[in-house]
């Protein structure tokens, strides 16, 4: 069976609730059949970065529908489906925004075509990553990236050519995408150390995924570090174009020498600017991605 829906969001801020823009394409028998998008008043400021990556300003979405006001349009089209989106953050997003409005969560399988992607074709995106720009133009999928429903057609296009590359259907790829790419492979230590580098657990639903922190945090550094490679995330101290993740906390203002964000956060965004797959998020974004939850004060780094 070939049937699914694929979703992509872009958000006003880094605050992952901040849904501003919702892209669904519908895959019926291997083919996309139909598509819908809609702008969404994430009621909530835009981060002038944000808005030069997505090019959605506070403007455009002032007479647009709140999420709450397309609830009734998303259970219509996604109840009880199958639904993919590349890596788990449209996921985190739509958690985070119902709970914001105390909304039903959508009731759906998720299912994350960056792990298909990192099964059908395990070695060949080690050292340039899984991002979905990336993977796209390996295989030839022209899209216009950091729109929602363009995002959300190469995501579906991607498991469209996984699935006829391993001759398998939407339905194996749910019990694939669970099992670990190497059986065979150890379980890597996650001991702490002086620094917060890690190797990811290989049975870990973040594998292949590179992570960097930067601010104080509410969890120790060592212990989220922890977390983080746990959940089979590896591990960096400095921000570089392997990074797939970048978790930021406070800032002390008296350490950034007179700019608004860390050094690494700024080359986050220059990395991203020139066309690497960096994802930057929250503390709390991050703890509900690998699903824990995290109390202020519990540390600090």
């Amino acid at each position: 069976m070939l049937t699914f829906n694929s979703i992509d969001v872009e958000t006003a801020n880094a605050d992952r609730a901040s849904i501003c823009q919702i892209g669904i394409v519908h895959v019926r028998d291997g083919e996309i059949r139909d598509q819908w998008q809609t702008l969404v008043n994430p009621e909530d400021w835009f981060d002038p970065w944000n808005v030069s990556i997505h090019g959605i300003e506070e403007s455009d979405v002032g007479d647009s529908p709140t999420l709450p006001e397309v609830r009734d349009e998303l259970r219509a089209r996604l109840r009880g489906s199958i639904l993919v989106s590349h890596t788990s953050f449209d996921r985190v997003a739509f958690e985070r925004a119902m709970a914001r409005y105390d909304l039903k969560q959508l009731q759906v399988t998720w299912l994350d075509s960056a792990r298909i992607a990192r099964r059908a074709w395990p070695d060949s995106y080690g050292r340039s990553g899984y991002g979905l720009k990336n993977v796209a133009r390996d295989l030839g999928i022209s899209f216009r990236h950091h729109d929602a429903l363009e995002d959300a057609r190469a995501a579906a296009e991607i498991v469209l050519r996984a699935c006829a590359k391993m001759e398998t259907d939407i339905e194996e790829w749910l019990r694939r995408a669970e099992a670990p790419i190497f059986p065979s492979a150890s379980r890597s230590s996650s001991g702490s150390t002086p620094s917060a580098r890690r190797e990811g657990n290989v049975d870990g639903a973040l594998l292949g995924e590179t992570i960097v922190f930067t601010g104080a945090l509410f969890l120790p550094r060592q212990k989220v570090a922890d977390l983080a490679a746990e959940a089979g995330c590896g591990v960096a101290n400095g921000v570089s174009k392997k990074v797939t993740m970048l978790v930021v906390g406070t800032q002390d203002s008296s350490k950034l020498k007179g700019y608004d964000k860390s050094s690494k956060h700024r080359k986050a965004e220059a990395l991203i600017e020139k066309g690497v797959e960096i994802q930057i998020l929250s503390e709390n974004d991050f703890t509900k991605l690998i699903g824990i939850g995290v109390t202020k004060g519990l540390g600090d780094t």
